[in-house]
């Protein structure tokens, strides 16, 4: 099971690099968490007005291709356990991160990042980096 970050769904929103539609199309299911999503919209809300309407679109076409997954009380404590041995290491990552991190863990899923560096600190967490070719 693969769960996309935000940065690789930008990428391949923005079609750049272009490589990446063609591991996304190749992949069999895409799971993209409600996280990730949430960060999408905000993507969409912030930009110039005029583009709103074709990014929403351009969006709600690219979620359609893979399968939203719900947050849960699964994911939730997973977050409490990563965010407590990252501070307790002096390691943190930024607070989203953690969210997607306990929701790929929580689904047993492979998150695939262009952010190894952050993403390498939570244990246990199945990382792969389509950037990188």
């Amino acid at each position: 099971m693969l769960m996309l970050d935000t940065n690789i769904c930008v990428y391949i929103l923005k079609k750049h690099p272009l490589y990446l539609l063609d591991k996304f199309n190749q992949s069999e299911k895409i799971y993209i968490s409600a996280i990730v999503y949430a960060e999408l919209c905000s993507g969409v809300t912030l930009s110039p007005e005029h583009l709103q309407t074709a990014r929403k679109n351009q969006l709600e076409e690219f979620i359609a291709l893979t399968t939203l997954q719900s947050w849960d009380e699964k994911a939730a404590v997973i977050y409490a356990n990563i965010r407590a041995d990252l501070k307790t290491k002096g390691t943190p990552i930024g607070n989203m991160d953690m969210l997607i991190a306990a929701h790929a863990l929580s689904l047993n899923a492979t998150l695939v990042t262009n952010n190894l560096r952050e993403f390498e600190r939570v244990i246990d967490l199945k990382l792969e980096n389509w950037v990188i070719e």
